[in-house]
């Protein structure tokens, strides 16, 4: 079996697996997924109830991660997530107690009711892999992944996360309602176990790093590199939009392009790529005009616009096809 072969069996069987406990999402699996193999971080935002601290877990549990869950209210601290010191009597010396972050997964639950200092700890923490406390700093464990959902906004209690904090994650998603066969399994399946208990360790912390390395590793042509960033400047002349697209969302949109790449079977990108996961990489970061609220325009329907008047270009290589 190829390095490439056996990396994308793993990715399948562990799609395959996290659906044994999420019923009905399964793009919403694959997306996750994308950005984990990305080394992305994760923002939902949907309603109570619809399966998002059970999507978290499922993943925890088929990678074989040690996780931890937060739930954000506005009395969470900082050093609840980053961690404090004590004086110890009996060695005379400061002794550091972990926060929530450090862990491999960390479930930020209702990051938008906590207040923004504490969301800014969560956040930096996020960007550098690491927390410093006392002038001190520690190394997170790796991979370091947060899967964060927020209410919708408007919701009791909640205040929007600034623009340069949505930068920070790699995708955002919405889970939405179960349609009606979905959640009927869903009533079947709740009704005599819990499914997170079918849920098999499929991978763990070496093979998701192991794979993080595959997907750094598939190839982007310069054509690619054009369009990519010919789409990110199409956001930022649009006249609808205020704020377009930074650097750092072009980078996530290519890398999350690339895990694509990986998991339908090729060692390179195509347009096909960079189109499955554009608007779940690029929406959150826009900052619309007032003409565009004016005429009830929403970032998915201007980069709708942007990706069909933005030509893809033509990839005729069979570069990456031989391992």
């Amino acid at each position: 079996m190829t390095r490439n072969t056996g990396s994308i069996k793993i990715v399948r069987e562990i799609i395959n697996e996290t659906k044994k406990a999420v019923i009905g999402k399964d793009k919403i699996i694959i997306k996750i997924l994308l950005a984990i193999l990305a080394k992305g971080h994760v923002l939902i935002e949907d309603i109570p109830g619809v399966g998002k601290t059970t999507m978290a877990l499922a993943f925890s549990k088929c990678l074989s991660l040690d996780h931890n869950r937060i739930q954000f209210t506005p009395d969470v601290l900082p050093t609840d997530v980053t961690g404090f010191t004590v004086f110890n009597k009996d060695t005379g010396s400061f002794d550091f107690k972990p926060g929530a972050s450090m862990c491999n997964l960390l479930l930020a639950d209702e990051i938008n009711r906590t207040s923004s200092k504490t969301q800014s700890a969560l956040l930096e923490i996020m960007e550098e892999g690491k927390v410093t406390v006392d002038g001190i700093t520690r190394e997170l464990p790796k991979p370091f992944i947060v899967i964060a959902t927020q209410n919708p906004i408007g919701s009791v209690g909640t205040q929007a996360l600034p623009e340069s904090q949505l930068d920070r994650f790699m995708i955002k998603l919405s889970m939405g309602y179960p349609d009606i066969v979905s959640e009927v399994d869903i009533l079947k399946s709740r009704s005599t176990s819990n499914p997170l208990e079918m849920v098999n360790s499929i991978a763990d912390a070496d093979d998701i790093i192991a794979l993080q390395k595959v997907v750094e590793d598939i190839y982007v042509d310069d054509k690619i590199y054009t369009y990519l960033a010919r789409l990110a400047q199409a956001t930022r002349n649009h006249p609808m939009i205020k704020l377009g697209i930074s650097p750092r969302g072009v980078l996530a949109l290519m890398a999350v392009s690339k895990a694509t790449a990986l998991l339908k079977g090729r060692t390179y990108i195509i347009p096909d790529d960079i189109s499955y996961m554009y608007k779940d990489t690029f929406a959150h970061r826009l900052i619309l005009s007032s003409n565009a609220r004016i005429s009830n325009m929403t970032p998915d329907d201007i980069l709708d616009e942007i990706l069909e008047n933005v030509k893809p270009p033509e990839i005729t290589f069979d570069k990456g096809n031989k391992e």
